[in-house]
């Protein structure tokens, strides 16, 4: 039979109430008193209250899942280690660290999150600056682990970048890397930075729509230059492989801050049914990421005269005629290195049915004209190829010139121009992007540049010409 003691207080030897009951309200302890649990106690039911019951005796290796409402000191000397937090924790659970003899900042202490989130991210937590301590207070399902902490603010910090944006890759195939792409506007958002040992700069390719291509009737139009193109090194986020334009450029600092993403659309085909006036093409809009700002590409020119191609990232090519033509100069404005090439010349001219070159292309200049009496247009100058989003890739490739009975351009297979059947279209494909140059006989428009590739658009042999491919932004970092 169970026994039952009534008492509205306790009181110790001298007489002082140790336990008090008034009203709804029970106090224990007495004033300077400490109220502490017995070594292997736990409690339930009070919460978290910011403060925890420390273990005195220091670890230097991962408890295995600490516990709840346990305090530890970590001791770092030798080499930095792993605390994993509880697993499937509760609203009130709360775990402290403490660097124990100040080595956090040279051997780091990692908490590992153990499937919950730490302060609203899904990635473990480092602290790295000496003679700091934590707490981690779990909250709920979206927060998990939120962190109050004294020392520096700079001192507990995640050692990786924590960003947000785009259309993110992550996975098998992204291993500790993350991608994020752009193919139009929108906001990178960088939650919080991390270390030189884990990650704080950006990787990046950030390439320009391209130039739409020129047309004529008789005097073709000039392929449209592709959109500019700047890369850095990939030194930053796994030594994947760059385009050679990248070759040296340093990875991007960033900060925590929002940056707004500008994705360049390509310049608008110029359209009609079956006869098109010779007219200049339409440049490419730039596009835009943090300090790097890559031009759109130059317009093709026009068959006849004015028939030189527009500047830009790369240059439009120069339309055909009676009289030699220059293709527009590329990497305008002046980048270092080149974001671009120039457009092809027409040199000597061809009567009395004059071809017209390709554009520039972030890898190589449009090709001039060819000798008479040739009658095909000159191909787009080639792209690049960049292994940033884990695949060899071919960007900014110029369109096609546009041609009397054939045609030449630029894509995936031939990156320095292809011949097309006379009076067949040929197809611009995923790659260097650049677009196949119409024809005049028979009529035959000229190709677009492919989505999102800042490919030149091919010029026009009588009737509709090509729009350039709108242009990219892609960023990747260590996220882990």
């Amino acid at each position: 039979m169970a026994s039952t003691i009534k008492v509205d207080n306790v009181q110790n030897q001298p007489g002082t109430n140790i336990i008090n009951k008034c009203s709804t309200t029970i106090t224990i302890g007495a004033s300077s008193d400490t109220v502490a649990l017995a070594s292997g106690a736990s409690q339930t039911g009070f919460g978290a209250s910011g403060a925890v019951s420390w273990n005195t005796t220091k670890i230097t290796a991962d408890p295995a899942n600490a516990v709840s409402g346990t305090g530890y000191f970590c001791d770092t000397s030798g080499s930095g280690f792993t605390v994993t937090l509880p697993t499937g924790p509760s609203a009130g659970d709360i775990v402290g660290l403490a660097d124990y003899n100040g080595n956090f900042a040279s051997n780091n202490l990692t908490v590992a999150r153990n499937g919950s989130n730490i302060n609203g991210d899904a990635s473990n937590f480092v602290i790295a600056q000496n003679n700091v301590s934590a707490q981690f207070i779990y909250v709920d399902g979206t927060e998990g682990w939120r962190i109050v902490f004294t020392g520096s603010v700079t001192g507990i910090t995640n050692k990786f970048i924590v960003a947000t944006g785009g259309t993110p890759c992550t996975g098998a195939v992204c291993g500790n890397y993350k991608v994020h792409t752009f193919t139009g506007p929108g906001t990178f958002t960088v939650c919080s930075i991390g270390g030189p040992t884990g990650s704080n700069t950006v990787d990046y390719v950030v390439a320009a729509g391209g130039g739409g291509g020129g047309s004529g009737s008789g005097n073709q139009g000039g392929g449209g230059g592709a959109g500019g193109f700047r890369e850095s090194s990939g030194g930053a986020s796994g030594n994947y492989t760059a385009s050679p334009l990248g070759f040296s450029v340093s990875a991007a600092p960033v900060s925590a801050t929002p940056y707004a993403i500008t994705v360049g659309a390509g310049g608008a085909a110029l359209v009609s049914p079956s006869w098109m006036p010779c007219a200049q093409g339409n440049p490419g809009s730039n596009s835009i990421f943090s300090t790097i700002t890559s031009a759109g590409g130059g317009a093709g020119g026009p068959g006849g005269a004015p028939r030189s191609g527009l500047a830009g990232g790369s240059g439009g090519g120069g339309g055909g005629g009676a009289a030699s033509s220059c293709g527009g100069a590329g990497n305008t404005p002046s980048e270092n290195p080149i974001q671009g090439n120039n457009g092809g010349n027409v040199s000597p001219p061809h009567t009395p049915d004059i071809p017209s070159v390709g554009g520039g292309g972030a890898g190589a200049v449009g090709a001039n004209s060819p000798s008479p009496p040739a009658v095909d247009g000159s191909g787009g100058g080639a792209g690049v190829t960049t292994s940033i989003n884990f695949a060899a890739t071919g960007f900014s490739g110029g369109g096609g010139g546009g041609a009397y009975t054939g045609s030449k351009g630029n894509d995936h297979s031939w990156p320095n121009g292809r011949a097309a059947t006379p009076g067949v279209a040929a197809c611009a494909v995923a790659g260097y992007g650049g677009g196949t140059g119409g024809s005049h006989t028979p009529i035959v428009a000229g190709a677009d540049g492919s989505t999102n590739k800042g490919g030149g658009g091919g010029g026009s042999g009588q009737c509709a010409t090509g729009g350039g491919g709108s242009g990219i932004v892609i960023i990747r970092y260590k996220f882990q």
